[in-house]
C-alpha cells in the first residue's frame, strides 16, 4: 500500500485517550484522521502548539510537515471516538467532492467480480436494473461528472451519497475478516507502516 500525503481531522483529543490509563501530565494530545488517498483511519500527534480542528486537511508526508510531529499507527472505526465517527460521514463527502473526477471513474470503470455480481451493485441501492443502464449510458460516452451522472441515469438520485454511505460502512467493518464487504471499493486494506 501506498502512503497518505494529506489526511483530514475527524476529532482532536488534546489530553490524549483518557482510557490508555497513563497519568494526564505523560498523555500527549492527539488528532482521529482520515487519510485522503487511501481513506486510511491514522492517529495522528499534532506538533506542540497546534489544536486541529475536525475538518482540517492537514499533510503527512514524507517532507517538512507544518502542524503534525508524527504519524503514531493505523487505527479501526471501533476506536475512534464518538465526535470522530459522528464526522466521519460528513469529511467522507467533503474527500469525494474534493476528488470527484477519482470517484466519477469508479461508475466510467467498474467491472464484474463474477458472472452474477457487478461491482456497481456493492454501492447500497444500486441492483441490476440502475447497474445496466449506467451501463448503457456510459457505453455511449463516460460520464463528465456527477451532475452528467444523475442527468443521463435518471433512477439514480445522489450518486455521491451512495459512495460515501459505502465507504463509511467499509471502515466501519474494515477490521472484519469476512463481513459483506469481503470486496473494497475505496478503502485499501491492509496495515499502514509507520513514518515518523
Amino acid at each position: 500500500m501506498g502512503m497518505e500525503e494529506h489526511a483530514v481531522v475527524l476529532d482532536h483529543l488534546p489530553h490524549g485517550r483518557h482510557e490508555d490509563g497513563r497519568p494526564i501530565y505523560k498523555k500527549e494530545p492527539i488528532a482521529l484522521a482520515l487519510g485522503e488517498k487511501f481513506l486510511t483511519l491514522v492517529e495522528l500527534v499534532p506538533r506542540k502548539g497546534f489544536e486541529l480542528k475536525p475538518h482540517e486537511r492537514v499533510y503527512i508526508g514524507k517532507e517538512q510537515r507544518k502542524n503534525i510531529e508524527y504519524i503514531k499507527r493505523r487505527i479501526t472505526y471501533k476506536e475512534l471516538s464518538s465526535a470522530a465517527k459522528s464526522e466521519l460521514p460528513y469529511v467522507v463527502e467533503d474527500i469525494v467532492n474534493r476528488n470527484e473526477r477519482r470517484f466519477l471513474d469508479f461508475f466510467n470503470t467498474a467491472q464484474a467480480i463474477s458472472t452474477r455480481l457487478h461491482s456497481l451493485e456493492l454501492l447500497p441501492g444500486i441492483g441490476k436494473k440502475i447497474m445496466w443502464e449506467i451501463l448503457d449510458e456510459r457505453k455511449k460516452k463516460p460520464f463528465e461528472s456527477f451532475d452528467d451522472l444523475t442527468k443521463r441515469v435518471k433512477s439514480l438520485t445522489d450518486p455521491k451519497k451512495l459512495i460515501v454511505k459505502r465507504i463509511v460502512s467499509e471502515l466501519e467493518e474494515e477490521d472484519m475478516k469476512l463481513g459483506k464487504h469481503k470486496y473494497k471499493l475505496f478503502v485499501s486494506p491492509g496495515p499502514m507502516r509507520r513514518r515518523g
